[in-house]
């Protein structure tokens, strides 16, 4: 069982539900990262950096902000491994995965949706409050996609003005009303995971773009 360590000192239990869901997102993550680099026509190490980057960057932030140092992913091995190992499954099974329609924001969403859920369960675990909790899912989600994209000198999803933050807000938002209404965690967790994938998907199936200050 993995451990952290509150803000007040006390070691705490992670839950087994958001090591797993910390894990899926690693790996999906990865692989969104993978892709990119494969598209890009980098080696493989440049594709294992990539998968680092995008796998294990959000919830490295998360657990520094926390205080829960050092973070999961550099403590526990199985957090490197996972992200590896979506890197090699990427680099020689790109073109199977490829065959989806929009793999990589596919992946993105599907990801985006697993660490907004992830970081605000750890969040709410330390002892947050609502607000600070949805926050650091927030940052969870878009933290490994954020420097993914840096590292090939593209601008950032979540700077960009399709719907990406706001999903991971609405993901993150639906385990904090969960806990608050005593519902069971699986339940939550795996409503919040689907209301961030639908929205990122949907949002760009339909063109939705962010709001912008009027007459800009």
């Amino acid at each position: 069982m993995v451990r952290a360590r509150s803000h007040k000192g006390e070691m705490m239990e992670t839950l087994p539900l958001a090591l797993w869901l910390d894990l899926a997102g690693t790996f999906v993550f990865g692989i969104s990262g993978a892709l990119l680099a494969v598209r890009r026509g980098l080696d493989l190490f440049g594709i294992a950096v990539l998968a680092l980057a995008a796998g294990l960057a959000g919830g490295m932030i998360r657990d520094v902000l926390l205080g829960a140092t050092p973070p999961t992913a550099l403590a526990d091995p199985r957090y490197l491994l996972t992200a590896l190992a979506a890197g090699v499954f990427a680099f020689f099974a790109h073109r199977l995965v490829e065959r989806v329609a929009k793999p990589v924001m596919v992946l993105d969403a599907l990801g985006l949706g697993l660490f907004a859920v992830s970081g605000c369960t750890k969040a709410l675990l330390f002892g947050l409050g609502p607000l600070p909790a949805v926050l650091l899912g927030i940052v969870t989600a878009v933290g490994g996609g954020a420097l993914r994209d840096l590292l090939v000198a593209e601008t950032p999803r979540v700077l960009r003005e399709e719907i990406y933050a706001l999903a991971a807000m609405v993901g993150a938002a639906t385990v904090v009303a969960g806990a608050a209404l005593g519902l069971p965690e699986g339940w939550t967790a795996g409503a919040g995971i689907l209301a961030c994938f639908a929205l990122r998907v949907v949002s760009v199936w339909r063109g939705w773009r962010a709001p912008r200050a009027p007459g800009s």
